[in-house]
């Protein structure tokens, strides 16, 4: 059939939560040269692009519902292989806040690679994916 926005109307309002992560795959040199990244802190940079990409998100996916977000975080972790991204997106809505968690992260894993590319072509994303949602008529999810 053709596709179309499910009707969310008759959903009950309720807290929901959801936390995604992406992994941006660095070269020990380019790690190593984060903290002299000439366009500034590729991090910084990362987490502000993932939070404005949640309040973006029902632009950017055509069935996506907008949804009034209370909260939208992403934190950067180094680790020896790369960056992990975990991203955290809340609301008290009629539908969950699964895809702004994901377009957070991925959109901050991007813009991870967007600053980096400079020092190297092979950046890899990959790993961009939902950890756990509260809320909703479908319960709690949280991955194995």
């Amino acid at each position: 059939g053709s596709a179309h926005m499910v009707d969310v109307s008759a959903k009950t309002a309720n807290r929901r939560e959801a936390v995604a992560t992406a992994f941006v795959e660095l070269s020990s040199a380019v790690l190593a040269a984060l903290p002299l990244n000439p366009k500034g802190d590729p991090l910084e940079v990362a987490r502000f692009a993932g939070i404005q990409a949640a309040k973006k998100t029902a632009e950017l996916i055509p069935m996506c519902h907008p949804l009034p977000l209370s909260f939208v975080d992403v934190r950067t972790e180094i680790v020896p292989e790369g960056i992990l991204l975990t991203a955290t997106a809340a609301t008290t809505a009629g539908t969950g806040v699964e895809m702004e968690a994901l377009t957070a992260a991925a959109v901050a894993a991007l813009t991870i690679y967007d600053m980096c590319k400079a020092l190297d072509k092979g950046i890899v994303i990959r790993e961009v994916k939902l950890q756990r949602k509260t809320g909703g008529k479908s319960g709690d999810y949280v991955r194995e």
